[in-house]
């Protein structure tokens, strides 16, 4: 056992995997219930982003009131919050937990999920890189 424990308030780790089943990308998109909510940086969502992720930059939300400014795909919806390696989503869903919402953040981010061969396409639609 731990000595380490979990604030309960804090929001919860998930898998790519657990991420992709979560928002429709594991293959059956009539299962989405969650909104992946990436929050990196425009130069990098242009680059490669997941296929119907909302984009919300860290940097704006931080900068948001309570209940205001998100996108509203992702309004009274559950949050997968995901960004280039695990760092920014982090914060942003704890930011978002803090303020309500029902948010995880994904481990890894987009790096581990392009290396699980989850889709990534650029600002035109077309196949795209993590930056």
């Amino acid at each position: 056992m731990s000595i380490f424990r979990r604030d309960p308030r804090a929001p919860g780790r998930v898998t790519v995997q657990e991420a992709a089943a979560r928002t429709g990308h594991g293959g059956a998109a009539d299962s989405a219930v969650a909104v992946l909510l990436d929050v990196r940086e425009p130069g990098e969502w242009r680059a490669g982003h997941a296929p119907g992720a909302v984009h919300l930059p860290l940097s704006e939300l931080s900068g948001l009131s309570a209940g205001a400014g998100l996108p509203a795909a992702a309004h009274a919806r559950p949050l997968v919050v995901i960004c280039r390696s695990g760092n920014r989503s982090r914060r942003a869903a704890e930011l978002l937990a803090a303020r309500g919402a029902d948010a995880v953040d994904v481990i890894g981010g987009m790096r581990e999920w392009a290396a699980a061969g989850l889709p990534v396409v650029d600002g035109r639609g077309g196949n795209g890189t993590v930056a």
